[in-house]
Formats: structure tokens, C-alpha cells, sequence
């Protein structure tokens, strides 16, 4: 299994935070998380800018802010909308950029009119002064830059919380502006690579929807007949289904037996399961899975260190532990944070018995019976694969719906030999230099081999050969008799176009660009922008000064999703009983990704916070990374924190007679527990405790550590936890809900 977290690219770049005059973090900790990057943000202030922080804790990064908020985890929502309340009663907000270039603006205006800044405080904890003090200077120092991370997406809200915040820069006119933008810091190497190579089970590569056009784009593309493709599927309806999400994989094995949620996967259970350079024990609900991984009949872990999984699960046979190549023995793409292409060269030769992923990937191809046609366009005509070169050259051939024409394997490699030679603050190549002209990694869309990448996405201020572009073009052209598209004089500069325009058809592009085609380039162009191979359409577009998905007005209201404007709901396992009757989580959902996923029926089941009185927050080490599997194999790092801890407020540790250093249990409202160092701190509330995630090898007070093989046991091992965080999972994306959810202690 390989798998992403959705939660959003960044618009903007990270030397781009440098010329943001007021930063606004919300559920991140880049000095701990992001350390390096971090050294952008901490030169904007030097530069004068504004440093806000919102966080559960008092962090390393809230260290360095000017303004800090303590909030309660999920209540995200009615802080920003506390914000939103205040600039437009006082006027602050950006009233052209609002009429020109949105939609549905007046919905978020009638919401946030509830949100007053007594009942902010309410619910949230965060004193009302200190709201208006924020919203303030928020308002006033603009362009402002919206930073968040995984603690903003990983809640049951996770994919309404990443809504308020874009419309927040909306209402404030603080996107497609250079030190604007909402700029979404990604946890590890190539997450956001991974993400845009259809690593999550509900579209293809590239975002590409999994319906009859998309699939049958990608046929012809791959070379094999529509047909063959589809035959591949139990029936060829599941061709056009979601799969399940690594949060809830371990459904699948356990098909609602035994109390567990049920499935619907053409009436089978999930047999085998691949894991490849994913730490699982980094998910929720760590029982369930040892549970699932129970249940496999096959269980295969390709990582170049001892995956957890194989420690964890009970199971006694048919786990295979296959070594997998690190990056040093490999080569190819990376994609970082802000969207740019990053080549990546092979230092030595993969060690003994190790492999790259693509070798075993190609192996179970062969096994399963379809290497021919999985590499047959990456052949050379003497059958031959370079490799990665022909794989990020098919990639750049196909993947037409983000702009990744232009990362041909050329251009990619010019820029790593030339890295020295670009403007951290603007990422453009310096004059008289082989990169003169394009931006550091041709960041997504690069719509052709001549583009020079986007650095800040949405910008109408640059013509669309320097990255410059609208808002994409979606959702059609009106909705409730409203149009869709920007007003006029919204459009990038120096175009074909003034003002909005549709995404480029086949049908429609001699018409929006002004242009007449040869009868040769008829015969040649694809359907859309997305769907031509030719080229044709995106080539057309450049020369007219024109964004091949058109230009729009960004959308408040999202009516395919349950609820249409972002709305405040209550963790499943609410601290606020009252609030939890007041602001209800959503109706269960049945088939979310295969799964049956409890919401309202579950929080409204129990008096969790009777039993259950403290928050559960989970984070990141600086000195550790995901799982762990690889940062705790070093003495060095380990040595820096040796053992899983949990951090507790004095004065709630004095309550339940804990000191510093003693063993405590913590227990979950899901019946599990586990085992852990108390360490007292000031930087959580008395409300609460922080857990770090990196940590397994025990289970709920077992020790499992011997089923490492031998020479491969960690230097630390311990509980983890997420055996103790809550279910929940987002409504839209499924990831899980570890940044708000309750638990007891208890003195062991």
C-alpha cells in the first residue's frame, strides 16, 4: 500500500514567504517540522512581517511569533470565521478582488455573521481581545501569507477547515499575489509527488478523474486498448470506484466481521496488502490495524528498514520483508512543497540484496502477467528501458491537467546542475546562465517544454509565459444563473482574453483564442486541454497568452460536498458535550472508500468527556520523521529523545499525583491504552497532552520488539499513538481525526 494525505498544494513557494508582510500559521510547526524551510519565515520577520501563530501548544514556532493563540484542537473554523466577521464589519476586505474574481462570497458573510468574537471565545478558548488583535494586524499587513499542515487537515473537518483558509485570503485579496497565497507545507520527501502520481485511491495520475474519458485518454496514451484495461476489474463498473485510503485499509480484511464497520468490495475481503515506503503505524487506530494485518493471508513490506507492520501483526507466515533501494542508490523526480520538479541522481549502486521500487514493482507485474503492456511506451526500439528518463518523459507526455508538459528529464537535469544559479526569493534563473528565464523546478503547471513553471499560482499579474494565470475553470460556466467566469480585466496580462474565460475545447478554442487551425491540427487536437496528446491546445494557448484551463472565479460554496459553505462540527469525541448537541458531526456515510464511517450516530452515542476529560493532541519531533522505522535506527537521534513520552501540564499532572519522569497509562474512548513517561512542560494547557507519533514496537503495554529479525531492532522502540487516537475520519478525504480527540489518564 502507498498512499498521501490530501491536503492541498502550495500556491506560493517558500522564499516567496519572505515578501509576505504578515505570516498566519495555523495547525503547523515549521520550526519543528520544517526546520530549514523555516528560515524564510524567521527572515520575513527580520524584514518587518508579522508572525502569527494558532496552535493547541505553545511551540517552537509560536516561540518565535508575535501573536500567539492557544486553541482548542477542532474548532479551527470558528476562529477563522471570527476573523472573517471582523474584516468585513470593519471594512477590510478586499471588495474588488471579491466581485471580480469569486463566488459565493455573501453565504461565507452570512455564516461568519454568527461567529462574533464572545461566541468565538466560547468555543474555541481563544480570549475575544486577542481575536481582534489578530484579525487586526492579520488585515492590515497584507500581502499575508496562510501557512497550515496536518494538523488543520486531520480532523473530520479537515476538508472544511482547508476552505475557510483560502476563502480567508479570498475575502482579504491576498491570493494570486506574491507573499500571499495559502502555502500547505508538505511532511516528507515527495509527498507532494506522490499525491499528483495518483497515490491516493480516488483518481489517476495527475488528479485525472476516474471516469470512461480518463480512462480511455490514458489507454491510448499507455498503448493498450481500452477494453484490456477495463477487463482487469471484477466487473467493469469498479473501474470507476474509489479504492480504500490507508487510514481505513485494514476494513477491508476484516469485511464487518466482529463489530467492524462493513465494506462493499464486490463482495470479497481484502486479501493481500503491499506496503511500500509507507509507515502505517505513523495511522489511527493502531489495534484495528494489527487486527487487519491479522487477517491478511499475504502481507508484503518493501522499505529499506524493518517495517512496523511486520513487527506489530500476530501473524506467523507469508510476510515477506523485501529490501527496497534507499534514495542515494536510486534516481529520478522529486516533487517539493511548492510544486517544483527536483532531478535526483544515484550516488552508488544499490547495496547487496536491495532493489528500487520500480524493479520490484516491474517483477509483480511480470508475475501477475502485465509487464508488456505496463512498459511498453517506455521502451526504446531495441526493447530497452531508461530508466527513470523514460518514465519522467511518459509522465510529461501524459499528465496534461496540472502542467507537467515541460519536466521533460532535459530540463529537470539542467536545473539540478544549475541549482546555485536561481533567486531564492523569486526561485527565476539569473541572466547569462543555462537556466536564464525559468523558474527553480519549473513549479506546476509548466504547460510546454518552453514554459518556465508557475511560482505563485492565480496570478493575473504576469503574462501566462511568465506563470502567470486565473483561477481554473471547473465547475461550468454558471450556477443559479450566476456566471462562473472572472469579471472582465481579470485575466492575465498581455492575452488573448480580458476577462473570464471556458477551459480550452476542440470545439471552442479557434473561438476563444481568435485563432483558425489547419485542418492537420483538426485532425490531431485531443477533446481538451487535458485530454490532448498533441499538445496542439496548450501550444495555441502560449502563443495567445492564455491558461489552458481557463479563467473562473474561485468558489465558496462547493455544492456536491455535505455541507457547501465550511460549517463548524464538533470532533466525533467533543471536550464540549453542549457544543457537540449544538454543532453535530455529519450523517454516517455508508461506501466511504469501501467503508462504513461512523459520524453523528457515534458522537452523539455517549458522554465522552465525562469519561474521557483530557484533549489528545499528536505532533512531530524535530529529530525524528513519519513511523520512525528509519530515524529511530539512529543512535544519534535517538539519543536525543530514547523513549515515547507523553507532555503534561503541571498542574494537571499534580491532579492525578504524576511527577516528572513517572510511567502513566493512557486510555482511548475505543477501550485501548497505553504506556508512557510522563514529562512535564507548561507548553501544553492543563486541558490537554501532546504525544509525538514515531514510536512502535509495543502494543498496549506487550512488547513485540522480538519479532524484528535479528540486527534489525531500533534503538528506541515503544508505544505508539496512535493506538490511542479516536475515530473519526474526514468526510470528503478520509484522513483520520488525530488532532482532536480525548482520552484519560491514569499513574501506572
Amino acid at each position: 500500500m502507498a498512499n498521501t494525505w490530501g491536503y492541498g498544494a502550495m500556491t506560493n513557494h517558500l522564499g516567496d514567504i519572505q515578501k509576505a508582510k504578515s505570516i498566519f500559521i495555523i495547525g503547523a510547526n515549521p520550526a519543528v517540522n520544517h526546520p530549514v524551510g523555516f528560515r524564510h519565515f524567521l527572515k520575513a520577520k527580520e524584514n518587518g512581517s508579522k508572525l502569527i501563530v494558532v496552535d493547541p501548544r505553545y511551540t517552537r514556532t509560536a516561540a518565535k511569533a508575535d501573536y500567539f493563540a492557544q486553541i482548542r484542537p477542532g474548532t479551527d473554523i470558528p476562529f477563522m470565521y471570527g476573523m472573517i466577521n471582523l474584516i468585513l464589519q470593519n471594512g477590510w476586505e478586499d471588495k474588488k478582488f471579491i466581485d471580480d474574481r469569486t463566488y459565493g462570497i455573501d453565504k461565507i458573510r452570512e455564516e461568519a455573521a454568527k461567529w462574533t468574537p464572545e461566541v468565538v471565545e466560547d468555543v474555541t478558548g481563544v480570549p475575544a481581545a486577542t481575536l481582534k488583535e489578530i484579525t487586526e494586524v492579520y488585515a492590515k499587513n497584507r500581502p499575508g501569507s496562510v501557512v497550515w499542515a496536518m494538523g488543520l487537515t486531520q480532523h473530520t473537518i479537515g476538508s472544511s477547515n482547508t476552505r475557510i483558509a483560502p476563502i480567508l485570503q479570498l475575502v482579504l485579496g491576498n491570493m494570486g499575489v506574491e507573499g500571499g497565497g495559502t502555502n500547505i507545507l508538505r511532511g516528507h520527501d515527495n509527498v507532494q509527488g506522490a499525491s499528483d502520481m495518483a497515490n491516493a485511491p480516488d483518481s489517476l495520475p495527475g488528479y485525472y478523474a476516474k471516469n470512461e474519458g480518463s480512462w480511455k485518454y490514458f489507454a491510448k496514451m499507455w498503448g493498450v486498448e481500452y477494453e484490456w484495461l477495463q477487463k482487469n476489474f471484477v466487473k467493469p463498473e469498479w473501474m470507476f470506484k474509489p479504492g480504500f485510503t490507508l487510514a481505513r485499509w485494514w476494513a477491508g480484511p476484516l469485511n464487518g466481521k466482529n463489530g467492524n464497520d462493513p465494506i462493499e468490495n464486490a463482495g470479497d475481503a481484502l486479501k493481500a496488502l503491499i506496503v511500500i515506503g509507507n509507515g502505517i503505524t505513523s495511522v489511527a487506530q493502531q489495534a484495528k490495524i494489527q487486527e487487519g494485518l491479522d487477517a491478511l493471508e499475504l502481507l508484503v513490506l518493501v522499505d529499506p528498514f524493518v517495517n512496523d507492520a511486520g513487527v506489530i501483526t500476530n501473524k506467523k507466515d507469508n510476510i515477506y520483508l523485501l529490501p527496497a533501494a534507499t534514495q542515494f542508490e536510486t534516481s529520478g523526480t522529486v516533487v517539493a512543497t511548492n510544486r517544483s520538479g527536483q532531478w535526483r541522481s544515484q550516488v552508488v549502486q544499490p547495496l547487496y540484496e536491495s532493489k528500487p521500487d520500480h524493479e520490484v514493482l516491474f517483477e509483480l507485474a511480470k508475475r501477475i502477467g502485465f509487464y508488456d503492456e505496463l512498459t511498453r511506451t517506455i521502451r526504446d526500439s531495441e526493447g530497452k528501458i531508461n530508466w527513470p528518463e523514460a518514465a519522467t518523459a511518459e509522465i510529461a507526455r501524459i499528465v496534461k491537467s496540472i502542467g507537467y508538459t515541460g519536466w521533460t528529464p532535459e530540463r529537470l537535469k539542467r536545473h539540478q546542475e544549475n541549482w546555485d544559479k536561481f533567486d531564492e526569493l523569486t526561485l527565476m534563473g539569473k541572466p547569462g546562465t543555462p537556466v536564464e528565464g525559468e523558474y527553480y523546478g519549473l513549479p506546476w503547471p509548466c504547460w510546454t517544454e518552453k514554459h518556465p513553471g508557475s511560482p505563485v499560482l492565480y496570478n493575473v499579474n504576469v503574462p501566462v509565459m511568465k506563470g502567470g494565470m486565473g483561477f481554473r475553470n471547473r465547475f461550468g460556466l454558471e450556477h443559479e444563473g450566476v456566471s462562473q467566469l472572472a469579471a472582465e480585466g481579470s485575466a492575465p496580462v498581455g492575452g488573448a482574453q480580458s476577462g473570464g474565460y471556458p477551459q480550452i475545447t476542440k470545439e471552442n478554442i479557434e473561438e476563444v483564442l481568435g485563432i483558425t487551425l489547419t485542418d492537420e491540427e483538426r485532425e490531431k487536437i485531443g477533446a481538451s486541454w487535458a485530454t490532448d496528446g498533441s499538445g496542439i491546445i496548450a501550444e495555441k494557448c502560449m502563443e495567445a497568452g492564455i491558461a489552458p484551463y481557463g479563467n473562473a472565479r474561485a468558489r465558496a460554496i462547493v455544492w456536491t460536498f455535505a455541507d457547501q459553505i465550511p460549517l463548524h462540527r464538533e470532533p466525533i469525541h467533543s471536550p464540549r458535550t453542549d457544543l457537540a448537541k449544538k454543532y453535530p458531526s455529519f450523517k454516517d456515510k455508508p461506501n466511504h472508500y469501501r467503508v462504513f464511517t461512523k459520524y453523528e450516530s457515534l458522537q452523539q452515542s455517549a458522554d465522552f468527556a465525562k469519561d474521557f476529560p483530557v484533549n489528545l493532541v499528536t505532533g512531530r519531533l524535530v529529530n525524528l520523521s513519519g513511523a520512525g522505522m528509519e530515524t529511530r535506527a539512529s543512535k544519534y537521534l535517538t539519543r536525543l529523545t530514547p523513549e515515547m513520552f507523553a507532555d503534561i501540564h503541571p498542574d494537571m499532572a499534580k491532579s492525578y499525583g504524576i511527577n516528572d519522569g513517572d510511567m502513566v497509562w493512557i486510555h482511548s474512548p475505543e477501550g485501548t491504552k497505553i504506556k508512557v513517561k510522563a514529562r512535564l512542560v507548561a507548553s501544553v494547557k492543563s486541558d490537554s497532552i501532546f504525544l509525538p507519533f514515531h514510536w512502535a514496537g509495543y502494543m498496549q503495554g506487550v512488547d513485540m520488539t522480538g519479532n524484528f529479525p535479528d540486527g534489525t531492532k531500533p534503538y528506541s522502540v515503544g508505544e505508539s499513538a496512535n493506538t490511542v487516537t479516536n475515530y473519526g475520519y474526514d468526510i470528503v478525504t478520509q484522513i483520520p481525526e488525530t488532532k482532536g480527540g480525548l482520552c484519560r489518564l491514569e499513574k501506572a
